[in-house]
C-alpha cells in the first residue's frame, strides 16, 4: 500500500489533456504520476523529462524499455521491473527475451549492441556506480554520442523512478502486476510492498 495516497484523475483537471493523450495511445497513467501530482510542478517537470527521454530520439522505444528493465532489475525495484517489462512487451520485445534479461551476456536473444547498453544499465545501477571508461568504449562501437546520451538518460530517469517507487511504496497497477506475475515470478520477482 502506497505511503502517499495517489490523487484521482478527477482531482487533476489541469492534466486532463495529458490523461486523454495517454488513454489514446493505450499508455497507463501510473500511480507515481498521481502521487507526484500533489505538487503539480513536480509532475509537470517529470512529464517533460519523460517525454524527452522515453519518447524522443534515435534509440528505439523497445531498447529504451529493455534498458529501463535492466536498470530497475539491477537496483531491485519490483515496481519498475513490472512496469518496464510490461512496456517492453507492448513495444515488441519477446517475452522470452524479457525473461532472459539476466542471461543477456551469453544469450543469442541479445545483440552485441544491446549487450553494451544493458551492461551499462546493470553496472550504473550499483552503489557505488560501476560505470567505467570501458563501458563507453564498448557503446561507441554501436552508438553515436547522442544515442549514448539517450541511453544514459534512460538509466538516470529510472534511478529517479526506482527511488521514488521504492520510497513511496507505490501500489502496482493491474496490467503491470499481471504481466510480472506471469513472466517474472519464476525469476525471483515478487510484488512485495507494492501490493
Amino acid at each position: 500500500m502506497s505511503r502517499i495516497e495517489p490523487l484521482t484523475r478527477e482531482d487533476l483537471p489541469e492534466f486532463a489533456d495529458y490523461f486523454a493523450q495517454r488513454d489514446a495511445t493505450n499508455e497507463l497513467v501510473g500511480n507515481p504520476m498521481l502521487t507526484m501530482a500533489r505538487r503539480p510542478n513536480i509532475l509537470n517537470g517529470f512529464l517533460g523529462l519523460l517525454q524527452a527521454v522515453y519518447h524522443e530520439g534515435e534509440v528505439s522505444a523497445s531498447l529504451k524499455r529493455l534498458i529501463a528493465f535492466m536498470r530497475s532489475s539491477a537496483a531491485g525495484c519490483q515496481f519498475c521491473q513490472a512496469h518496464a517489462s510490461n512496456s517492453a512487451s507492448k513495444h515488441g520485445i519477446e517475452t522470452e527475451k524479457i525473461e532472459a534479461i539476466w542471461e543477456f551476456e551469453d544469450s543469442p536473444l541479445f545483440s552485441d549492441a544491446e549487450r553494451a547498453a544493458l551492461r551499462l544499465a546493470r553496472d550504473a545501477a550499483q552503489l557505488p556506480n560501476l560505470a567505467t571508461d570501458e563501458h563507453f568504449e564498448d557503446l561507441r562501437k554501436y552508438y553515436d554520442e547522442g544515442q549514448i546520451v539517450e541511453i544514459v538518460a534512460v538509466i538516470s530517469l529510472f534511478a529517479y523512478l526506482n527511488n521514488w517507487n521504492d520510497t513511496v511504496a507505490s501500489t502496482l497497477e493491474a496490467g503491470p502486476l499481471a504481466f510480472a506475475e506471469e513472466h517474472l515470478v519464476s525469476h525471483g520477482w515478487s510484488v512485495g510492498k507494492h501490493a
